[in-house]
């Protein structure tokens, strides 16, 4: 991929491929923001529909063909797929095609080489590219390049050049997970002295640009860094949040809140790896605040994709709170009146949120629910939801 930063609105083709899987994204929506908040510029879209991938150029000769005259046509630099490339897919594409070829996973990962700011944030994402280019020894992703001094990346011709490099990549993931696993038990140790001071955990969670930091800043009067776009936020923070007084309920109480690192549809499984020791936050907490952008259409999609994830982290029991958020920006007939319940699993009822982070809306149900949750957690056993509704 071109160092964005030098070319920040490099023209890009983007190609989707429909296998018959729910929630194809026929409009490629996600995929062309993700490409700008790389800094790549879409200038066209072009979608297949097939069976089954072709093991040699994934869409087919034909259907390559077309892409490559399409790039052509509109100077695009770059061809970003949709869905994952096997290595050799990739080779091969990029020989057809006469361009740089890249995957939804290089995408991801890059921008998250981009976003990341503290010194675990950045260990997370050099371990999620290592073991991403120890199968492609990719030698243009120079961001790489820069971060390691070129370890692994250099190539020369020849089997002996392409083993050394492999030697390489392969240290430096073992010293990257040797230095995550004492960033693990840093977080582990505070953690501990989180359970015996008696502190009440909450994290939010949700899928990336739902407003999770927007909330979180308008909950604890914080400066997390929040904007509309897609991963703002990769490095957890924690903050206190002090609950006022609720009838009925134990006096004001102080708990722990977190931010975390949002979700995305097909998150590549090393990220999810490497994030562990961050997620771990959310496996570990008393209480999950999900948050939903009620205004996106794909919402329900978006809460399914959440949820998975939840699941492979060993958080999906952790009990939650859905605040479906950002209703300011739903039409009046569309926005709802008041909190309600909703079922889950076995027909447990799952409180529902309806919020704005901007306007304030909806806080302090939020706050009241948050307060009685932290009183009497023990009486609350709300086990995670398994839900499909939208607001009413």
């Amino acid at each position: 991929m071109p160092d964005t930063q030098a070319s920040p609105t490099a023209p890009a083709l983007l190609v989707g491929v429909d296998f018959g899987l729910p929630h194809f994204d026929a409009e490629l929506e996600e995929l062309g923001e993700l490409a700008r908040t790389a800094g790549l510029e879409p200038v066209g879209r072009i979608t297949a529909k097939r069976k089954a991938p072709d093991a040699a150029l994934f869409v087919g000769k034909g259907k390559a063909d077309q892409i490559k005259e399409l790039a052509e046509e509109l100077g695009a630099t770059e061809v970003l797929f949709d869905q994952s490339l096997s290595p050799g897919q990739q080779r091969n594409l990029e020989r057809h095609l006469g361009l740089p070829v890249n995957d939804r996973t290089l995408l991801i990962l890059e921008i998250f080489a981009q976003r990341a700011r503290s010194h675990e944030g950045k260990l997370q994402v050099e371990l999620a590219r290592l073991q991403y280019v120890s199968t492609r020894l990719v030698r243009r992703w120079s961001h790489l390049e820069r971060q390691t001094g070129g370890a692994g990346v250099r190539g020369g011709p020849g089997e002996k050049q392409i083993e050394l490099d492999r030697r390489m990549i392969g240290d430096a993931i073992k010293r990257t997970k040797d230095k995550l696993e004492k960033v693990k038990k840093q977080r582990s140790t505070q953690r501990r002295q989180r359970d015996r001071q008696g502190a009440y955990t909450i994290s939010l969670v949700g899928y990336t640009n739902a407003g999770k930091s927007t909330l979180f800043n308008a909950l604890v009067k914080a400066q997390a860094y929040a904007a509309n776009q897609l991963f703002a936020t990769l490095d957890t923070t924690t903050r206190r949040l002090y609950l006022d007084d609720v009838e009925g309920v134990q006096a004001g109480r102080s708990v722990s809140l977190s931010d975390t690192v949002g979700f995305i549809r097909d998150l590549p499984h090393g990220l999810i790896d490497a994030f562990q020791a961050t997620l771990q936050e959310a496996a570990d907490a008393d209480l999950l605040l999900h948050v939903v952008d009620a205004s996106n259409p794909h919402h329900p999609e978006q809460i399914d994709e959440v949820q998975r994830v939840l699941h492979e982290i060993g958080a999906g029991q952790v009990p939650q709170v859905l605040v479906f958020n950002k209703i300011d920006a739903l039409e009046p007939s569309q926005r709802p009146r008041a909190a309600q319940d909703v079922f889950g699993l076995e027909g447990t009822p799952v409180t529902r949120v309806f919020a704005s982070s901007r306007t304030g809306e909806g806080l302090p149900a939020l706050r009241q629910e948050l307060a009685v949750r932290a009183a009497a957690p023990a009486a609350n056993p709300h086990p995670a939801p398994d839900l499909h509704e939208a607001p009413a």
